[in-house]
């Protein structure tokens, strides 16, 4: 680590340092339960006191992108984040919303002949076409979640593979395909990771992992996006505000 700070800005230095250290662990150069330079390090790269880093690196701790192990040294965390569940949202919306750094690894895009819940969930007929996807959501540079999708084909094979490496699922169906969303049923549980999902999100096999069949409708209350989600349980949680 080589980084010289600015001394003509007004941005105190432990704040230019905090940022600096974000920074490289957003665009992943410092991945998770990755070790951090020493602080002797951080002093000499930086050219600033021992409290300065000190108090950079705490800042980061309580945010909770760092931790701490006694006598090791201080480690990247895993991401650790939250949801809403006060409104209808796409997991990168929320996300982009809160700083973070998210894109999807498309690995199926295709028309596939609809079955059981998923023809029921969207209300066509068995063997009717329907648009399936499969990714995995990265959040600063981590697997997070596996989402296995399946969209209403009208609207679904406009999708590409490229657009939704990009984007959120949502707002591809509000702001390019005009699909104007008007709520979701959601029902959470917790589950253990099968091979495939394990994999893929970088996780032992039968570890707990929060699973989220969420069907989300369109305008008239049509459903259109049926889906399964699937979360490191360590790494995400769901949140809500309820009034008495």
């Amino acid at each position: 680590m080589n980084i010289q700070l600015p001394r003509s800005s007004t941005v105190p230095l432990y704040i230019q340092i905090k940022e600096a250290i974000r920074a490289k662990i957003i665009d992943g150069t410092y991945v998770g339960h990755q070790q951090l330079p020493s602080e002797n390090d951080m002093i000499a790269a930086f050219g600033v006191s021992r409290i300065t880093v000190r108090q950079a690196i705490n800042d980061l701790q309580k945010e909770g992108l760092l931790f701490k192990v006694h006598g090791k040294g201080t480690f990247v965390a895993l991401p650790n984040v939250s949801q809403e569940l006060t409104h209808l949202q796409g997991f990168g919306e929320a996300m982009h919303r809160l700083g973070h750094e998210t894109f999807s690894d498309v690995f199926g895009l295709k028309t596939v002949k609809a079955t059981g819940i998923v023809a029921a969930k969207l209300r066509i007929a068995d063997g009717d076409p329907v648009t399936e996807i499969r990714r995995v959501r990265y959040l600063n540079r981590e697997p997070v979640s596996i989402d296995h999708s399946w969209v209403r084909h009208d609207v679904g094979s406009r999708l590409t593979e490229q657009n939704l490496r990009d984007k959120d699922l949502f707002s591809l169906l509000e702001n390019e395909l005009r699909q104007r969303l008007h709520s979701a049923d959601i029902e959470i549980d917790a589950t253990s990771a099968g091979s495939d999902v394990a994999t893929r999100l970088k996780i032992a096999p039968g570890s707990p992992v929060l699973r989220i069949e969420r069907l989300t409708y369109a305008q008239q209350e049509t459903p259109l996006v049926f889906e399964y989600l699937y979360y490191r349980a360590e790494t995400f949680k769901y949140k809500m505000k309820v009034l008495r």
